[in-house]
């Protein structure tokens, strides 16, 4: 098991994620659709994108936006391999209730 620490940049997650939130990451855990990951697209290996788990595709995962006016997903890249699952965001911290 391992744990990253990841900032999340553009607004492809909104309204779950937005630019400048920072999420904690645990890899090598089990994924389930509806998941928000860190995948890895095959067709562009360089680029490391967060979206949400859709379903299992070709041994790896088809990811989507939250976002419906963003692209870059399984739509437009193809499956992507998932590196880890967003556990959950640590900064900036929600508002506390009163």
């Amino acid at each position: 098991m391992r744990w990253s620490a990841m900032l999340i940049r553009g607004p492809s997650m909104a309204p779950t994620l937005r630019s400048g939130d920072q999420v904690l990451v645990r890899g090598g855990c089990r994924v389930r659709p509806g998941d928000v990951v860190v995948a890895r697209f095959r067709s562009c290996p360089e680029m490391v994108v967060v979206k949400r788990a859709v379903r299992e595709q070709d041994g790896g995962w088809y990811v989507s936006s939250d976002n419906t006016y963003a692209a870059g997903g399984s739509a437009v890249h193809g499956t992507a391999d998932v590196l880890g699952r967003v556990v959950f965001r640590y900064w900036p911290r929600p508002p506390q209730a009163l």
